[in-house]
């Protein structure tokens, strides 16, 4: 995956996630999503019926289109969820695996 950050600014403290057993960078104080972003994941399920990709909307916690697994937790808003040292998050989009 990629990296989306902006070189210039100045972060807390780099934990690590697994996003379907892949290492990813985060940092102390971001959400889930924003680092599911920055690390490239736009999409985070599929839709059931087509499976077609979707994606996070509003960011904000109305919408729950950023449901993911944290911790075999299932349907956590991942944009309201500050991303935590070692999470073990799962995406539902087979593409990403």
């Amino acid at each position: 995956m990629e990296n989306l950050r902006i070189d210039s600014i100045t972060r807390k403290k780099k934990i690590k996630l697994f996003v379907n057993g892949k290492e990813i960078t985060a940092y102390k104080g971001e959400t889930v999503l924003a680092a599911l972003i920055a690390a490239g994941y736009k999409s985070l399920k599929q839709n059931p019926v087509n499976q077609d990709p979707r994606g996070a909307l509003c960011g904000m916690g109305v919408c729950f289109e950023c449901t993911v697994t944290i911790d075999g937790i299932p349907n956590v808003r991942s944009c309201m969820t500050e991303a935590q040292d070692m999470m073990e998050i799962e995406i539902n989009d087979s593409r990403q695996q």
